[in-house]
């Protein structure tokens, strides 16, 4: 008898997980750990157990950095065109879209932190992979330009996993060399220019504006590089060293100048602000 209770018991407590709503629960990709969605998203999508910083889109690093989470966005209109007519691009475009709301995979536009206002541009990672279309880098060297006309700092947000975006050949590849040389005259009007990279920030962006800021800020354990561990390994032959391309052993060799937890980088942001401001004065 005690046994068939403990069946019966068994079986209903089956069916109301069952019920359960799709997606309350998630399971961390680095350490494996079941976490729930509503304490993670409170948790700023960190995991409490091993700290694995999950990826967000711009729209969330907007309500976590900025000042009441606004941005007076600029250049808002401007949507990529199909220059080569690659086939299934605009597709893959309008899929972008409707599942970002977002009309490019840039987002720039005014803003401020902690009070001082600044020109600010985002990249997002579930638009086409954070890949640099035509019109990232438009939006990204229209904005820089905005910096040094109203004379603000500029800071960047980068999300990147494929760099130039394949599907519009040369034109993506000259936004490199467009944002790199925006960046020139913001470094010769002495604005200051901070970057954040997220996981991961590859290929083309990191090799042009990611890498150009004059402080460089990263998450932990994001994946920062030109070609993919996978890629290197294959290519040389050899083993890489524990940690490759990782930001904590970018931070070590002297390639970025510091690691904040997303928890922290309002605070880290508007110091740094504090200090730029009082030292451009």
């Amino acid at each position: 008898m005690l046994w068939f209770k403990k069946k019966k018991t068994f079986g209903l407590r089956r069916q109301k997980k069952k019920e359960l709503p799709d997606g309350l629960w998630l399971k961390c990709e680095e350490c494996a750990e079941i976490l729930y969605r509503a304490e993670l998203e409170r948790n700023l999508w960190i995991c409490s157990k091993c700290n694995y910083h999950f990826r967000i889109g711009c729209k969330k690093y907007a309500e976590i950095l900025l000042d009441d989470g606004r941005i007076e966005e600029i250049d808002g209109n401007l949507e990529s065109r199909d220059p080569l007519r690659f086939p299934g691009y605009e597709d893959k475009l309008q899929k972008s879209q409707q599942a970002t709301g977002l009309r490019e995979g840039a987002v720039t536009g005014r803003a401020s932190i902690g009070g001082h206002s600044v020109i600010i541009a985002m990249t997002d990672f579930d638009f086409i992979g954070g890949s640099m279309g035509s019109v990232v880098g438009e939006k990204v060297t229209r904005a820089a330009k905005v910096a040094v006309q109203e004379k603000l700092p500029f800071i960047v947000l980068t999300a990147s996993g494929g760099g130039a975006r394949m599907q519009e050949g040369i034109f993506s590849l000259m936004q490199m060399a467009k944002t790199s040389a925006a960046l020139a005259e913001l470094s010769l009007a002495r604005l200051p220019y901070i970057t954040l990279l997220t996981h991961p920030t590859m290929a083309g962006v990191m090799a042009s504006f990611a890498s150009l800021g004059d402080i460089i800020l990263a998450e932990p354990g994001a994946l920062l590089g030109f070609t993919g561990p996978r890629v290197i390994r294959q290519t040389i032959g050899e083993e890489l060293p524990e940690g490759f391309q990782r930001s904590e052993f970018l931070l070590e060799h002297g390639m970025i100048d510091m690691i904040v937890s997303r928890r922290d980088l309002r605070r880290v942001l508007t110091r740094l602000l504090e200090i730029l401001q009082t030292t451009h004065r």
